[in-house]
């Protein structure tokens, strides 16, 4: 395998685990700061960090690509909040496979074959062995919080890879960082977060940040540089099997057998739609010696900082970003 799709895998796996490691050791920050409060101290943790480190530059930026970057922070925002509102009321993996749904209905909606109508279905079925309505016992504000999650993760792989596109480094992931912080801090009690703040709790909500989100949407980003659109999304169809297995090392929840088989139909409805999502078929005249110099050129109207990105990755992966909707999967690669 080349370095760097060796790289970019390793580092969609650090992501993923570290995001479920993240949300399953989260319940004494929820319990001392409120779960907006801890959501919002992550993200002001995160921008800090991140900040420091890239520096990003601001001044005489485009204003589009400024406001792809500060939208993504809103959406990131929200979507950390409403996740972490889910993992308190129902169990981490089916919150994970149900915020999963988000990413795997925009690959779903570029699939085209009749046959490719078996993993909505698949999903379905999963989804009703995760929550069984039948049984009255199901959460139904921890389900609607994971279905919101699922929505907002949907938005985040669309503005990811876009910012990611246009901003070198992490200086795109600073500046939704620190968006995010703003987006959330209206949902926190910012005097029950003082109030009950020690160097204990510092140190321990600066760990936890580290955990998600600042490893996770950093590896990320990066990772959308080195892979291409299928390998990273099978991958990260696998994070609903890795909340279960966080779920039931960290938090004791040991999933039901309809639920390890939700889980299941979850994780394989994800590769399979990334597995059928047809791939574009180079433009004509592209397959010789100078086809990564074509393709280069023909993404130029992608927007001005299009030619700064020459280390983004493989040159497929710098397409435009509208051409390359309908191959995008996970919650990271668009």
């Amino acid at each position: 395998m080349p370095v760097p799709r060796l790289r970019g895998s390793a580092l969609a796996v650090v992501a993923m685990i570290s995001v479920q490691t993240g949300a399953g050791t989260s319940s004494w920050l929820f319990d001392r700061f409120g779960v907006p409060g801890t959501a919002w101290l992550r993200l002001t943790w995160a921008a800090a960090v991140l900040w420091l480190i890239a520096r990003p530059r601001i001044r005489g930026r485009d204003r589009r690509e400024l406001g792809t970057a500060l939208l993504l922070g809103a959406v990131s925002g929200l979507l950390t909040l409403l996740y972490f509102e889910a993992v308190v009321r129902i169990p981490l993996g089916t919150a994970t496979a149900l915020e999963f749904l988000g990413p795997l209905g925009v690959a779903v909606a570029g699939l085209r074959r009749r046959v490719d109508a078996l993993w909505p279905l698949a999903a379905a079925v999963g989804v009703l062995a995760l929550t069984r309505p039948w049984s009255g016992a199901v959460d139904l504000a921890g389900v609607g919080f994971a279905l919101g999650a699922a929505a907002g993760w949907a938005g985040y792989i669309v503005l990811t890879k876009r910012v990611g596109d246009q901003f070198t480094g992490l200086g795109g992931l600073a500046v939704s960082m620190a968006a995010a912080s703003v987006v959330t801090l209206p949902f926190a009690d910012v005097a029950r977060v003082a109030g009950q703040m020690d160097m204990p709790s510092f140190a321990l909500s600066g760990l936890a940040a580290l955990l998600l989100p600042i490893l996770p949407y950093a590896a990320e980003m990066v990772a959308l540089r080195d892979l291409p659109t299928a390998v990273f999304g099978t991958l990260m169809s696998l994070e609903p099997a890795v909340g279960v297995v966080v779920g039931s090392v960290v938090l004791s929840q040991q999933p039901s057998w309809p639920q390890a088989l939700g889980v299941v139909l979850v994780t394989f409805a994800g590769i399979g739609t990334v597995l059928s999502t047809p791939r574009e078929a180079p433009p004509p005249g592209t397959s010789g010696p100078g086809a990564g110099v074509e393709r280069k050129s023909s993404a130029a109207p992608c927007g001005p900082r299009q030619a700064e990105v020459g280390d983004a990755g493989p040159e497929e992966e710098r397409a435009c970003p509208v051409r390359r909707t309908k191959q995008r999967m996970s919650r990271s690669q668009c």
